[in-house]
Parts: C-alpha cells; structure tokens; sequence
C-alpha cells in the first residue's frame, strides 16, 4: 500500500502575514478597533487563499503490487510457491524445500563470507532441481528421505551455528575454530549433495546405456556401424 503525504497549504499564511504587515506600516494600530478591523480583513484573506489553488496534493512514494511483499513472506521462496500434488509424502517434501529456501536465503544475507555466500547458492540450487525431478519422478521419493529428514536440516544447523559466531564478532579458540569446522564440511556436505542429485538419474542412465548399446549391436549387424563395417558386409 502506497504511503502518502499531505503538503500544507501555504498561500492563506502568506496573504495574512501580509496583511499585518502592510497595516502596521502604514495604518495606525493603537485602539482595540484597529486590531479588530485588522483581524476582520486577516481572515478575509485566508478565507480568499483557501478558496484559492493552494499546493495541496498527495504523492505515493512508492509503487508496488499490492500485498507482494506478503505473499513473499508467506511462500519463502521469492513469492513463488510450488503447486501441491496430492501426494502426502511428495506435498510435506515441497513444505520442508520452502522452510528450508527461505532459512538459506536470511543465512546467506546474514553471512558476508563470499565463499560461504556461494555454497549457500549452491545448496539452494541442488536442493530446488532433486525436489523438481522427484515430483516429477514420484516413485523416486523414498531415495530422498535422508536427505530431507537429516543431512539438509542438519547442514541448516550448522550454517546458524556459523551465524551466531560470527554475529560475535570476536576472534577465539572456540569461535574460530567452530566456523573453520563448518566451511570444510560445506565442502563435503555439497559434494554428497550432488551425488544425491546424480543417482536420481541412475535409472535413466542404465534405460540410456541399454538402448545405446541395442542399437549400436543392430547397426554392426545391418553393416551401419561405419564405413569398414559396410565394406565388410558387401565383401560377404
């Protein structure tokens, strides 16, 4: 919702400050008379500003879509919101995949780490292309179980650890140490999180190997394999 501000009207001020002062310089204004002639004429000349056009006008100060800042805060993910499935399993997975966004992306504005800044990026990406491909692949939803009931909620943990330290601002032992511990497991938390990413795919890799290797038997066969295997079979 557009805020707005109301300018004063200042022409009826002006006209009256006038007023008073055109009259002390040149009119006397010793008797009880004179200031209620002045003050009769004063208001003749704020009523005559007002009836004026004075400088009053609203202005917005912003445009925005209605409720837009809402619905972001809502979905947690930008304002955009994954539709359901039906699928029990499939629908809390995407529930957990918003939380889970929407704590990355407070975490990497919190965090100034560039690095750090850059792995969240990444947990981001690869958590929002394995939930993709398993509400596309639902028979896949039991393979990513773990992951979602503990290494992404415990590498959150980890990340709001690291938070905390570093909101200390301070240098020590346990400090330094504790934020050191957590940049090298990003390291390996990402790496496993792309192989979890890469076996979704296993099956569709084994269907594409198979055909591949039927269809590269069937052009050997028929003598289209390439150029020696077509001299091959004309010489037979």
């Amino acid at each position: 919702m557009a805020k707005k501000e109301r300018k004063k009207r200042v022409l009826p001020l002006y006209l009256t400050a006038a007023t008073w002062l055109g009259w002390s310089l040149f009119l006397p204004l010793h008797k009880v008379s004179d200031f209620l002639i002045l003050s009769a004429i004063s208001g003749v000349m704020l009523l005559l500003g007002y009836a004026g056009k004075g400088k009053s006008e609203e202005e917005p100060e912003a445009i925005e879509a209605p409720g837009e800042d809402e619905n972001k805060k809502k979905d947690g993910n930008d304002g955009h919101k994954r539709p359901r499935t039906g699928d029990e399993t499939i629908d809390k997975m995407l529930d957990e995949e918003e939380l889970a966004i929407a704590e990355m992306k407070r975490l990497n504005e919190a965090i100034p780490d560039k690095k750090l800044s850059d792995q969240i990026d990444h947990l981001e990406d690869v958590t929002s292309k394995i939930v993709s491909y398993v509400v596309e692949h639902p028979a896949k939803k039991s393979q990513v179980r773990r992951f979602f009931n503990y290494y992404l909620p415990t590498t959150l943990k980890l990340l709001n650890a690291y938070d905390r330290m570093d909101e200390a601002g301070i240098s020590g032992i346990n400090i330094d140490g504790t934020k050191g511990k957590v940049e090298n497991m990003m390291d390996k938390a990402l790496d496993a999180f792309d192989r979890q990413l890469d076996a979704l795919y296993s099956d569709e890799a084994m269907d594409i190997s198979s055909d591949i290797s039927v269809m590269e038997s069937l052009l050997a066969q028929e003598g289209l394999a390439g150029d020696d295997s077509i001299i091959k079979n004309q010489m037979k």
